[in-house]
């Protein structure tokens, strides 16, 4: 049996999303629906790089339009591009894991 990076088989991971989702909301549910996804591929093609990446030296393509500070639902916060940073999903998850204990978990 071959489990994914949420430690779930095939099986059982659309399972855990929906669990995922009655828990936290869908993506949409959150914002993150058609209004975000064209200012996220707008902010994107202004800002390619992720900028963890760039701290290093090095080049990558985010993938990513990351809030600086958690908005929390506030949609002023939500929407303020000041707030938003270029990520590749390595940084992205590295920073989500710090933030809230990873990927939707509540920080211990």
């Amino acid at each position: 049996m071959l489990l994914d990076e949420s430690g779930f088989c095939e099986a059982h991971i659309k399972q855990q999303r929906k669990r995922t989702d009655d828990r936290r909301g869908s993506a949409a549910d959150r914002g993150y629906g058609g209004r975000w996804q064209k200012a996220r591929l707008t902010f994107l093609s202004r800002k390619p790089l992720c900028v963890e990446c760039a701290k290093a030296d090095r080049v990558e393509l985010a993938t990513i339009v990351d809030h600086v500070i958690p908005h929390k639902g506030d949609q002023d916060l939500f929407w303020d591009t000041s707030n938003w940073q270029s990520l590749c999903k390595k940084h992205h998850d590295q920073k989500t894991a710090r933030e809230d204990g990873g990927f939707g978990r509540i920080k211990a």
